[in-house]
């Protein structure tokens, strides 16, 4: 069964402050029903999906694919208005997330409307972006997919703080290398399947 899809339920109810019950209740379903979504040991149907996007706050698109995700590659971008940056740190990137898809990006625009049709599991983002902020497509891709991941990239550590109120999982100082990615792998609010190997 989808247990990626079960326990990304069970966060984003927990994160709307609904218990078992009272989800189910929402729902005109039995808590047991809610209790085996959030198992693995069934899932909902489609109309089901719908309905529990709607009491959760979410585009049905969310919902519907962290259910489609669950055997797939993660999707992975990164986005830095400096091209060398954006360079090194994709060969980075792909050494030691050899099963990812990963995608890199200049314009915070572009990322967007890939993270449209995509569903992203993890966003490195520069904070300076030239005219924009990476806290300003933190939040832009948050509202796409609740459940991705954010790593701050930047030069500058003042920016820590400001970082640490976003729903990002980590900071990462400049430059990208392979052992701070590792370790921000780990501390992931919404883990996946890495793939290769990850010692």
């Amino acid at each position: 069964m989808d247990h990626s899809f079960a326990e990304n339920l069970r966060k984003l109810r927990e994160k709307n402050g609904l218990s078992q019950k009272q989800l189910g209740k929402q729902m005109f379903v039995n808590p047991s029903t809610i209790a085996n979504w959030e198992s693995g040991r069934r899932l909902p149907d489609a109309v089901m999906v719908l309905r529990l996007a709607k009491c959760l706050g979410v585009d049905a698109n969310t919902l519907l694919q962290l259910e489609a995700q669950s055997e797939k590659s993660p999707n992975v971008i990164m986005v830095d208005d400096s091209e060398i940056i954006l360079t090194g740190g994709m060969s980075v990137l792909n050494d030691i997330l050899p099963n990812a898809t990963i995608a890199g990006f200049i314009w915070p625009t572009e990322a967007i409307e890939y993270a449209k049709l995509n569903r992203i599991d993890l966003a490195i983002l520069d904070i300076e972006l030239g005219t924009s902020s990476g806290f300003d497509l933190c939040g832009d891709l948050l509202k796409i997919n609740p459940f991705t991941n954010i790593l701050f990239l930047t030069a500058y550590i003042d920016y820590s703080y400001d970082a640490w109120k976003t729903e990002a999982s980590g900071f990462i100082l400049k430059p990208l290398t392979s052992e701070s990615v590792k370790e921000q792998l780990k501390k992931l609010r919404y883990p996946f399947q890495v793939g290769g190997s990850d010692k």
